[in-house]
């Protein structure tokens, strides 16, 4: 394991070509994320650039995005020169809609008796004075800080003005199910067999990846078909299910993961067919913090509600309060994903380290980047700890 404290651009540039085979990383989104400087833009052209260089030929990259600026990530991930493979989307049931309410914003509007500029600021953040933020960034930032803001108290539906019932049940939001990750490959030298048995890079590995059978299939078949017709599928009409072909060792993955979670398991119909990974539990991120101080620090859907307590994500003080971890065996996965046994993984935005966490767990080496002094000692603790395990 190799950790840098520090930019990652610089670091990138003092790292050797074609030195790495994979790039797993969860970057900053661009969505101004809880007021953090460093989410105030996707990485540039020039920082997927010099992924690319230290990638072997063939290399994947697999980078999370927002989906309100995935557009913008993988744009800038093909103009350094990637080829745009396909994208994963990771999809979960606990999102939390961070939506205004237009009609007490209308009331709120009409209300206040001040001026149309100060209005408007008052209606959706219950704010007199503007705060100062950053210009840099993709978008004008008013809606951003309306969602982040503290709120006075709502007025009940019946102290809505006429305009405000017009416009009653509106917002400004859908609620969050999904992640989308970036699948990217740098160009081949060659065809596919030619760059694999050059560098070991460009392709997926497939089996190690498949989806275990789920209870929709009769199971005894399946061994049957093992035994009898070794790696060929076998075709079953289970009662309740339409007749599919099933292969002995699995499903192959597909581009959706999922959290398990009751929506997704009624809106998927079998859930079973894919790759399951619930959001990171409390346990997972602290695991190996135990000499860090615990600090506020939230999480991406900001609740402390009943839900995220039962579902182990309470927002109140941790060790690592990193705002958006990454479950280890969502990061273990991709890992295996798009890296050969024995190859070394890039991070170049660590975070608080799941990626390593992952890649420490599934043999791979690992080298991490993070400028953050506070994230960098949690990431560095928890990939300890996974190394001594």
């Amino acid at each position: 394991m190799t950790l840098h404290h520090g930019d990652c651009l610089a670091v990138l540039k003092t790292m050797p070509d074609a030195s790495v085979d994979s790039i797993v990383t969860d970057p900053p989104y661009g969505l101004s994320f809880m007021g953090k400087r460093w989410d105030y833009d996707v990485p540039s052209v020039e920082i997927w650039a010099e992924c690319l260089r230290v990638l072997k030929p063939g290399g994947h990259l697999l980078a999370f995005a927002g989906t309100r600026t995935q557009h913008r990530m993988a744009v800038r991930i093909e103009d350094a020169g990637f080829e745009i493979r396909d994208m994963i989307a990771w999809v979960y049931g606990s999102g939390f809609p961070k939506s205004l309410d237009v009609s007490k914003a209308i009331t709120a509007h009409q209300q206040s008796g001040k001026s149309s500029r100060r209005a408007n600021r008052l209606a959706m953040t219950g704010e007199e004075e503007d705060a100062p933020m950053p210009t840099a960034g993709l978008f004008d930032r008013t809606e951003e800080r309306a969602l982040r803001a503290p709120r006075s108290t709502p007025p009940p539906k019946a102290n809505l003005t006429e305009d405000g019932l017009r416009w009653a049940g509106w917002g400004t939001a859908l609620k969050p199910a999904l992640e989308p990750i970036t699948v990217a490959r740098k160009p081949l030298i060659g065809t596919v067999a030619e760059n694999v048995l050059a560098h070991g890079t460009g392709a997926l590995n497939v089996d190690g990846c498949r989806i275990p059978h789920g209870c929709e299939v009769d199971l005894q078949s399946i061994h049957n078909c093992r035994t009898q017709q070794p790696g060929h599928a076998v075709t079953l009409n289970n009662p309740g299910f339409s007749t599919a072909t099933y292969k002995p060792e699995g499903r192959w993955p597909a581009n959706l993961i999922h959290d398990g979670s009751e929506e997704v398991g009624e809106l998927l119909g079998s859930a079973a067919r894919f790759f399951y990974c619930a959001k990171a539990s409390k346990r997972d991120r602290d695991e190996g913090c135990d000499g860090i101080e615990a600090r506020r620090g939230g999480s991406l859907n900001m609740r402390t509600d009943a839900h995220s307590q039962a579902n182990d994500m309470d927002t109140g003080p941790r060790r690592n309060n990193h705002p958006t971890v990454k479950p280890t065996d969502l990061m273990r996965y991709l890992c295996r994903l798009v890296t050969p046994p024995g190859g070394a993984i890039l991070d170049p935005y660590m975070g608080s380290g799941s990626t390593g966490k992952a890649a420490t767990k599934e043999g791979f080496d690992f080298i991490g980047i993070e400028r953050d002094p506070e994230y960098f000692r949690i990431a560095e603790a928890r990939i300890t700890k996974a190394l001594l395990r």
